[in-house]
Parts: structure tokens; sequence; C-alpha cells
């Protein structure tokens, strides 16, 4: 299964570098069944996971943010739940921060999180990866100049480098929620906004960051009537984190053994891989060590 999903991933990165200079890559034309913006690279992406399904001839089912769930052959033993581009943005404007995410679990009724065997991230950029498979001892890395992973041992708020999210996202909720931390470690820490879930993850693993905060779905559980609030800024959709968002990533953070949780401390492994609707939507708070986890926690200010 590893050559498999490296040489998918190898695939769809070689379509979209390849693309990036030929195509009006910013130019938007459409949108994903959980309304995210498509812009034309997520055509070229989407076209070429679905090419090195068919050319594999394995049978297998593959849910993507764009297409949904498809069968090739019959009765596949395996489900490919796969983020082509995750990171679109910043593959769109050329920037490091996008990955392939590739995360395989047997089908069943209901797949989740919780049942994913085989986990890919690959760098778009670099072509560097983090590969993850139930039963092994570790993370494999490659293609990294240092080794991977490597946690870091950061507890200090004031001293921690992260990242948090802003797309789909009313920028003044999450100011009000986290805005103090951002003030207390811009400055002797970091505060880094990527725009992929699954990059800012694994960041963790290569020791870049400390941790990654994403709570826009916390807020809307605890207060509902935020919902036109989320809606106004999401194009009329809710866009917080889907499951193919962060299925490998959840994965591979606790196999190398980072903490990982939503944004109430609550493991995200019952999270169903092929149901996008807002019940299903996750918030994430994932830390280097316990101790970073828990002080992020509590001092997150919910509005509830």
């Amino acid at each position: 299964m590893k050559d498999y999903v490296v040489q998918l991933a190898s695939s769809v990165r070689d379509e979209v570098l390849a693309a990036q200079n030929r195509l009006d890559s910013r130019l938007v034309r459409g949108h994903s069944p959980g309304g995210d913006a498509q812009f034309g690279l997520d055509d070229v992406a989407e076209a070429a996971v679905w090419k090195h399904v068919v050319d594999g001839g394995v049978p297998v089912a593959v849910y993507s943010e764009d297409r949904g769930l498809q069968l090739h052959g019959a009765a596949p033993e395996y489900l490919l739940v796969v983020d082509p581009i995750d990171g679109t943005r910043p593959a769109v404007a050329g920037l490091e921060s996008a990955t392939v995410s590739v995360a395989v679990a047997r089908m069943s009724d209901r797949p989740r999180i919780a049942d994913v065997e085989h986990a890919l991230l690959m760098e778009m950029r670099t072509g560097a990866y983090l590969y993850g498979e139930r039963g092994a001892d570790a993370v494999t890395a490659h293609g990294y100049d240092r080794p991977v992973p490597s946690l870091t041992t950061t507890t200090d708020l004031s001293r921690m480098f992260w990242s948090l999210e802003f797309n789909g996202h009313p920028a003044h909720l999450m100011t009000d929620a986290y805005g103090h931390l951002i003030d207390r470690s811009a400055n002797t820490g970091g505060v880094f906004v990527f725009n992929s879930a699954t990059y800012s993850i694994s960041r963790l693993l290569t020791g870049q960051l400390d941790a990654y905060v994403d709570i826009g779905n916390r807020l809307l559980r605890d207060d509902p009537g935020l919902l036109p609030e989320f809606e106004r800024v999401g194009n009329g959709r809710v866009l917080h984190l889907f499951p193919y968002d962060i299925a490998a990533a959840v994965f591979l953070a606790e196999q190398a053994g980072a903490v990982i949780t939503d944004g109430y401390g609550e493991p995200l492994g019952n999270t169903a891989l092929t149901d996008l609707s807002v019940d299903n939507q996750r918030s994430c708070v994932a830390a280097s060590n316990p101790e970073l986890h828990k002080a992020l926690l509590e001092g997150i200010r919910w509005r509830a």
C-alpha cells in the first residue's frame, strides 16, 4: 500500500507543478460539494487522482474533495480519502504550504478516522513526505534534510510557534477567541496562517511548529446563533474542517506522539470519513506535547 499511495501523490504533484505555469490558476471555476471554492489547479489534481486509480487497475473506492465517492472495480476492499491539494491557495500562489493528503481505510458502512490504516502527506513544492501505517512503530519520513519526526518540547504559550485558520471563519470571532494568544506569542514566538491544515499539522512532526489551532467549529457548536456569521464568510456554507482535511494528518500526528483533538479536547477518531455535514465537521487543537496542548485548551477563550 505504501508504494501505491506514494505513487498516487507523486502523480498528483507532477501534474499540479506542470500546470501551474499554463493555467489561469487563480480563476475560481466553482465550488466543491462541501462549499469550498475550487480553482483551476483543483481540476488538474482531481483528474490526476482518478487517472492513477484507473491506470493502477486495483479495485478501490476514492473519496475526494471535489468528486465525492467514486468506485473503481467491483467490491473494493479499501477506501482512499484524498485531498489532492490541501492548501490550494498557497499552491496557486506558488508558496510551499500545500500537500497531497491520502488516508486509507477498509470499506465499511461508516468508515471513520479511527479506521485509517495507512496515511501519507506529501509536500507539493518539495516532494518530501510523511507516511505511516497501522502496526508500524514510527512514521516514515522521506526527503527532509533533518531527522523527522522530531517533536518540540515547548510548553510556554508565549514562546510557541503555531498556526491558525481563517478561511471560512469570521476574523473577529477568531481574534475574540485567541487574539490574546496571538499578542502573547507573536514577538517571542511565531504566529502563522498557512491555509492548510495538513501542512500545519505536519510542521509539528518536522519540529518547525509547536501547535496548530482551528476552533471555528467549536465556537459554532457552543453558540449555534453564530451560523449566519459563518455562512456569510463561507459564501452561504459552513467551511470548517472536513474529514478529508484531517484524516491523514490525525493518523500521522498520533503515530508520531503529538496530541491532537477537537476543540473540546476529545479524540477525532469517530469522525466519519465520507460525511461533509456540519455535524461531522470538526475543530482541532494539535500540540507537540501534552503540557502545551493542555495550556492551549485552557488559554483559548470560549464565548459560551
